[in-house]
């Protein structure tokens, strides 16, 4: 591995500590900290996000016409100043502020990050590379979270402005051994402006269409657990987060295993293997229903395997596939259109959590029904896409 790959990993572990330490906790902080009703904190947060939807066009031009290293660099230090307008905030409308800065940030990063790993690996497939990254990073914010959680049981309040002040300076010490200690392997060229349009190709719109469907599935998990286990189940309060670190501990150390198992799928067959397993989960997580209360805990965090399942089988092969597929002179564009699949999934997590008032298994049906889109969908899509794509080797 050469030593710009390990200095990436280093950033980008080093990013999601950081983000482990505050994400988790930023309405939390908001109402109990700055003391803004949850109402309005969560419009803010809202907001916050929907004002980073305008970032990934603007962020794919300017990493075609700069490289992704500056682009990463600068998103890093936008994060830097998002949370530490957080530390400034004592009212509605700086929080907002905040949470467009951090949002901004946070999406401009998203939208270089596959060219920026890719780059670096060189030219090679980048299932590995992914796998990769993605290991580092999911062990990371799950630190991040349980020194978060300590800090909040020795300091209480005092606990929220530490990890706070803790994410900023993570922004920054990543964002330096980016600069100092990595180099390219392809030193970036720009790229003229004449090329295909994202919006005119139709294999890959739809390759971004079924990835948000799976992405769905990914986001109702991290905030739809908690509420179907809390508010639903009346489950025990430790149970959601016993989930999470499960699922943590297995990305974090499956998700090279998870590439040699299915080394002979190609790209769109494991992909879909990955939806199949999230439909699977959606189905078994609904029969705890019919579970007695005394087996609920076990049977949940058995249904938490497969969703692991489903995570380490995609994820590699749908960030590959994406790099793969975008045509070179227009790389940026592209895999920053491509992050549409996974935001616009934020947008819609919460709407579709909201359904558990109506009926407890609602929510479980429509995710579960658009995994299996997924499945359908990208079999259809597979002989659309370039070949050499689908499966590294093929031409």
């Amino acid at each position: 591995m050469t030593r710009s790959r390990v200095a990436l990993l280093c950033a980008l572990g080093i990013d999601n500590f950081g983000s482990g330490l505050f994400l988790p906790l930023a309405l939390v902080y908001v109402t109990q900290v700055v003391g803004v009703p949850l109402a309005v904190a969560g419009t803010a947060v809202t907001l916050g996000t929907i004002g980073g939807l305008v970032v990934p066009p603007l962020a794919g031009r300017l990493v075609d016409r700069v490289g992704p290293r500056t682009v990463v660099i600068g998103a890093q230090l936008l994060q830097a100043a998002g949370a530490g307008a957080y530390l400034l905030a004592d009212a509605a409308g700086p929080v907002v502020a905040a949470a467009v800065l951090l949002a901004t940030g946070q999406q401009l990063f998203y939208s270089c990050l596959f060219v920026f790993i890719a780059d670096v690996a060189g030219d090679v497939p980048k299932d590995r590379p992914f796998a990769e990254v993605g290991m580092v990073r999911a062990g990371c914010f799950g630190l991040g979270g349980l020194v978060a959680g300590a800090l909040l049981t020795w300091l209480g309040a005092v606990g929220y402005r530490i990890a706070l002040v803790l994410d900023v300076v993570t922004f920054f010490v990543a964002a330096s051994i980016l600069a100092l200690f990595v180099r390219l392997a392809r030193p970036h060229k720009p790229q003229s402006e004449r090329s295909v349009k994202v919006l005119r190709d139709r294999p890959y719109l739809a390759l971004i269409l079924f990835s948000g469907l799976f992405g769905l599935s990914l986001d109702f998990f991290l905030i739809g657990t908690p509420v179907f286990v809390l508010d639903r189940l009346h489950g025990p309060a430790w149970l959601p987060g016993a989930i999470l670190a499960l699922l943590t501990v297995l990305t974090s150390v499956g998700g090279t295993l998870a590439l040699r198992l299915t080394a002979r799928l190609t790209r769109i067959a494991a992909m879909r293997a990955g939806s199949a397993l999230f439909a699977a989960w959606c189905l078994v997580s609904l029969g705890v229903l019919l579970v007695p209360d005394g087996w609920q805990v076990a049977y949940l965090l058995v249904a938490t395997l497969i969703f692991a399942a489903g995570d380490l089988v995609f994820g590699p092969r749908s960030g590959a596939l994406a790099e793969a597929a975008a045509p070179p002179v227009a790389r940026g564009r592209y895999l920053a259109a491509y992050q549409y699949a996974f935001t616009m999934a934020q947008v819609l997590a919460p709407v579709v959590v909201a359904l558990f008032s109506v009926a407890d298994w609602l929510p479980w049906v429509l995710v579960g029904a658009c995994a299996g889109l997924a499945v359908a969908g990208l079999g259809m899509l597979g002989s659309r896409l370039p070949a050499g794509a689908v499966a590294p080797g093929q031409s």
